[in-house]
């Protein structure tokens, strides 16, 4: 599912407009991510959580020459899946 789809599943639900379920769900995508930039843990019980990591800095290799370089440090998101979508995923429903 794209965004465009998660749009459009939206306002056939809901009955809004295409126009408010775009803002509806650029506000949610939005938020999510201003929250993460500022540190925040973001999470939705029952689907998932988001945090950020910090990856310190490292020298590593540069692999054609051999050669060892400095690489900075990074914060970066990580995912981490809830309980209840791990186990719909993991079985189904079959019908």
């Amino acid at each position: 599912m794209n965004k465009a789809e998660l749009v459009e599943a939206l306002r056939q639900e809901t009955g809004l407009r295409r126009v408010k379920a775009e803002q509806v769900v650029e506000l949610f995508f939005d938020e999510m991510s201003e929250a993460l930039a500022k540190g925040d843990r973001v999470e939705i019980r029952g689907f998932c959580s988001f945090h950020v990591k910090n990856y310190g800095a490292y020298t590593g290799r540069n692999p054609k020459t051999g050669q060892g370089i400095k690489v900075k440090g990074k914060r970066l998101p990580f995912f981490k899946c809830g309980k209840e979508l791990k186990e719909r995923v993991d079985y189904p429903e079959t019908s």
